[in-house]
């Protein structure tokens, strides 16, 4: 009997680690000890994989997973090897700024001769390219906001106040119609993908899959609040501009209405974050916790270098005219249908 009907399946297995945590929630096998952790590639399908079913069981979780199983021993003791895997190489590869102002600052900064991948889209990007886009991206923001919910027990005053505020307006301030995960599924709607929470996971590179366990770890974790406030400030500074490439992205190719008003609706909506989280959120903190200053700079240096990864990889294969993708999409379809109920 499935436990949920509105939760995905449990993905492909890409290898032992991912292999073993799927048996591990159908039943059928014991986990590998921390040692199976060791020799795996940090930023790999496999570990990646791993790493996202452990956390998937905090959202949604699985269909025919057991709820239980969110709070398994056996399976805490292993997400904790694969976690330590993951947030070392994130330390060793990042290169921090040596202060918040510093790592803020660059944020600020557009680059005139910009190449990434909202630059791509925007000048020369095809519709199967934005169809394969925003097909990976759904991972997280099909429960966007959600990670970022997780750090507000962990603030207070002007901090958590703040916050709180950006997160009520993620989620459509109070109505259901504007809660912006609904907004991307309208989005996905327009490009013929199917809007079911998760589907596309499958079909999702490592690089796509290490962007949203960062999210997830740095939230599940009190002793990384500082990481994931930086992480956040990172994301809401480097939106506005880069939704606004993407929203001329989609009407240069026809997307349709509902995917240019994604990303016009975050040009105007994270721009304000942007003061908030700047003013409010990090100024609030370091405040209150002024010691977590180093843990905010490499929240946002952290998440520039997965976003980087995940950037040099779609170009990478685009450039060479073949898909991103570990599975290939169906051929869209544009019949009204109607929209999963995310």
């Amino acid at each position: 009997m499935a436990y949920d009907r509105e939760a995905p399946q449990l993905p492909t297995a890409r290898g032992p680690l991912s292999a073993a945590v799927g048996a591990h929630l159908r039943g059928s096998g014991p986990l590998p000890g921390p040692e199976a952790v060791t020799g795996a590639p940090a930023y790999g399908d496999d570990l990646q994989l791993a790493l996202y079913q452990c956390y998937e069981l905090h959202y949604r979780g699985f269909a025919d997973v057991r709820p239980a199983l969110e709070w398994d021993p056996a399976l805490l003791g292993f997400r904790a090897a694969l976690e330590e895997r993951f947030l070392a190489a994130l330390r060793a590869g990042t290169a921090v700024h040596e202060s918040v102002e510093d790592a803020v600052g660059a944020l600020l900064v557009e680059p005139v001769d910009g190449a990434g991948v909202s630059h791509f889209l925007r000048d020369e990007g095809e519709l199967w390219q934005l169809r394969e886009y925003a097909a990976q991206r759904s991972l997280y923001h099909l429960k966007e906001a959600d990670p970022h919910a997780w750090v507000l027990p962990r603030l207070w005053g002007r901090a958590k106040a703040a916050m709180a505020a950006v997160e009520f307006d993620e989620y459509g301030g109070g109505r259901a119609d504007r809660v912006h995960a609904r907004l991307f599924a309208d989005l996905m709607t327009d490009l013929g993908l199917d809007t079911a929470y998760g589907r596309h996971l499958d079909a999702a590179s490592a690089e796509c899959l290490a962007t949203v366990n960062m999210m997830s770890l740095f939230g599940l974790h009190r002793a990384l609040r500082g990481a994931l406030v930086g992480h956040f400030a990172a994301v809401e500074i480097t939106s506005s501009p880069g939704s606004r490439r993407l929203a001329q992205a989609m009407r240069r190719t026809a997307a349709g209405p509902a995917a240019e008003h994604f990303y016009d609706e975050h040009v105007e909506a994270d721009a304000v974050h942007e003061q908030i989280v700047r003013h409010e959120v990090i100024d609030g903190l370091l405040e209150q916790e002024p010691h977590l200053a180093a843990d905010v700079v490499f929240g946002i240096d952290a998440t520039g270098h997965l976003e980087d990864r995940f950037g040099d990889r779609l170009l990478a294969d685009w450039r060479a005219g073949r898909s991103s993708l570990r599975t290939p999409l169906p051929e869209p379809s544009r019949e009204a249908s109607g929209i999963s109920d995310i």
